[in-house]
Formats: structure tokens, sequence, C-alpha cells
């Protein structure tokens, strides 16, 4: 199937998303954490007239992009003045973002000019379906993120450390609350089991940055306004969930008028989950058979004078399967040399299930052959 079918055929899921009209908790019904089942058009009549409405995710799932795409089309049969900000994008791509909306670029052109595979390690087809619909409507599309070195620069040194006029205007993230602090810890160990490097603090104040500069971007996009817009924020769930995050730094700044919506798969029980935890939840069915096939070769890679230079080796992984071990480093992919970790990321992303890559390795000064071997997925 070639991109532009998978979008249509992502168009159309989001149209099956629409919730359904009768039942207790089940797949197309939005419910209140705590609660009961809302009826929908209260609640988008109610999103309607707030500042700004988050829309969660998790980065790999397929249904979460659906929903959001459902969710944003209607939100604009109550507000024709939408504007979608994105946390995957820092605000050095705007310039492609205007020139996608205007038509100037296709696909392939965009995300060159984005640098997509630099700033966000998802693959494209997760997102190129929201980001056909607002080209089609005309809806702009801002990006509100910082690039990764400035994030690490504020989370190894700290706000103060950075020159203002290198922040790109956002300003220092106000102080989080002791919950959102250990949350906070506990997505750092995670992360450090991925192979991710520094301190817990580090971590925490990149985080931070993160957060404000979405919630500053978010405002942003309705300054100088004489009717300002509604601006709906994409982002990952953690940056939002029981109020911390984005929504913490849109308070500090004055903005109140603010809607969490979140995705929930398969099992989920509106009345068990904690009435803090967002406004509303949209209850998914979870059916792993319409995910987006994307394969995984299961590393971290960093950019090397050499190659591509692998952290981090996941077991159980394709990477771990071709006998690649932390402190390999790859300087063939796929028949190409490779010369940063984003350009290993779009050739590992350019491969479908059941594929076999060839690469080639350099060990303790020897270079070696190795096949990544991507299962074929279940056809059930």
């Amino acid at each position: 199937m070639d991109r532009i079918a998978r979008v249509l055929a992502s168009l159309l899921a989001a149209v099956v998303l629409t919730p359904a009209v009768a039942g207790d908790d089940r797949a197309g019904t939005w419910c209140e954490p705590g609660g009961e089942r809302l009826s929908d058009t209260a609640l988008y009549r109610d999103l309607a007239r707030q500042d700004v409405v988050l829309l969660g995710e998790r980065h790999d799932r397929m249904e979460h992009h659906r929903w959001q795409l459902s969710t944003l089309a209607h939100l604009r049969a109550h507000r024709s003045d939408l504007v979608i900000a994105l946390e995957m994008l820092p605000r050095q791509a705007q310039p492609a973002l205007d020139a996608w909306v205007d038509g100037e670029l296709d696909e392939d052109a965009f995300l060159a000019a984005s640098d997509w595979y630099t700033h966000w390690g998802f693959h494209p087809d997760l997102y190129l379906p929201i980001f056909h619909f607002a080209r089609l409507h005309g809806i702009p599309l801002r990006a509100v993120n910082l690039d990764r070195p400035l994030v690490q620069r504020i989370g190894a040194d700290g706000w103060d450390a950075v020159p203002a006029d290198e922040r790109h205007d956002v300003g220092p993230a106000a102080e989080p609350t002791e919950a959102y602090r250990e949350r906070l810890k506990e997505s750092f160990h995670q992360h450090a089991q991925r192979g991710t490097g520094g301190s817990v603090e580090a971590f925490v104040r990149a985080q931070l940055a993160r957060d404000r500069a979405m919630a500053e971007g978010a405002v942003s996009a309705r300054d100088g306004e004489d009717a300002p817009p509604l601006v709906v924020l994409l982002a990952g769930s953690g940056h939002m969930e029981y109020g911390h995050g984005v929504p913490g730094q849109l308070r500090d700044v004055g903005v109140d008028d603010v809607a969490v919506l979140l995705p929930r798969g398969e099992g989920a029980d509106c009345a068990s989950l904690e009435p803090d935890l967002a406004r509303a939840v949209f209850l998914l069915t979870g059916d792993d058979r319409h995910e987006l096939q994307v394969v995984r070769l299961g590393v971290v890679p960093e950019d090397d004078e050499e190659g591509v230079r692998l952290s981090h080796v996941a077991d159980d992984s394709v990477a771990a399967a071709a006998e690649l071990r932390e402190g390999d480093v790859i300087l063939r992919a796929a028949g190409r040399a490779v010369q940063s970790a984003d350009q290993l990321r779009r050739l590992v992303h350019q491969q479908r299930p059941g594929n076999w890559m060839p690469l080639t390795r350099l060990r303790d000064g020897e270079e070696t052959e190795v096949i990544a071997r991507f299962p074929a997925m279940d056809s059930h």
C-alpha cells in the first residue's frame, strides 16, 4: 500500500472511531474518569470554549493518532479557528510546517525540510494523516518544542547556564509539584533501562524544559489575535496526566481554561480511573491488528566520527539476534554508508516486516558483515 493509500485508510479509520450511541464502558465511548459516560455533544461544546485542549498519546500507537484525528475533526466542526500545536518538532521547523500547510512541499520534501528524523524518532506515517488533515483545511501547524541539544544543555547545566537569546524566548519552568517530580523520577528509571544516561535531576530539568516550551508555544499561538483561536496540542500523555507538566506550566502563565483528553485501550474501566487523571477519556479497542507495522532494530544509536555507535542494545531484539552489542559502530546499513544516528533510523523505518537488512559493523578495529532479520508480522 503506498503512502497516500495509507493516509486515506487512516482517515477512514478515524471516522470509525466516532463515539458509539449506546452502551456502557466500551470502545468508542467518552467518559469522565471515576464517573460515567459523557454526552459527546455536550463534551465537544464545552471543549470549544477552552483556550487550550491537550490530546495525549503514546507515540508509537497508530490507534492513538487516529483518535487524535477524529477528535480534531469534531473540534473543528465547533471551532473553525483551530491551531494544532506539536510536541514532535522544535521551533526551528516552523518554516517547513508553514510550507507544508501551504502545499509547497510533498511528504519527502517536508520530512527533509523539517529534519523529522533528527528531531523525532517515530515513524512519520503515524502523523502524516493529521498533517494532511491540517493542509486540507488550512489549519495552522505550530512547532512548539525545543531541539534535543538545547534540552540536554538545560538538563545538564540548568536554565541559568543557557543564554536567554539561545532559549527561543522560552522562560524558566515553574517548579513541579512533588507528585509530578516523583512521576518524572519513575520515568527516568524506565529510560535508564533502555540505555539513556544522565542523572535524575538532569532528566527532570529536561522534561520541565519541554513542558514549559510547549506551554509557551501554545500561548504564543493565541497571542496577537483579536479573537484568539482554540489551540490543540498533541503530546505524550505523560506531559499532561493529572494536570501535571504542560497544564501546570500553562497555569503558571495565567492560562486556566485547559482541558486534558486521553486515550485508553481495551480493558479500561472509567469508574476505576482516578478522577483527576483528565477532563475526559476515550476508550479504544486496543486491537493490534490495525496498528502500523513498524520494525525495530532495538538499539540506541549515537553519532560517532567513524559511523553510528550503539550505546545500548536491547535484550531479545533484532540487533541482539544479529550479534550486535554495545560499543559496536555501524558503518553501512542496507547497502548505504551511514554517517548519523538519524540516517540509521530512517533506513530502519524504510524496512518492512520480514525484510533482511545487511549491516557492516566495526568492532575492535575489524569490520564484519551481519544481517538484521526483522520478523514477519502475524497475518491474523
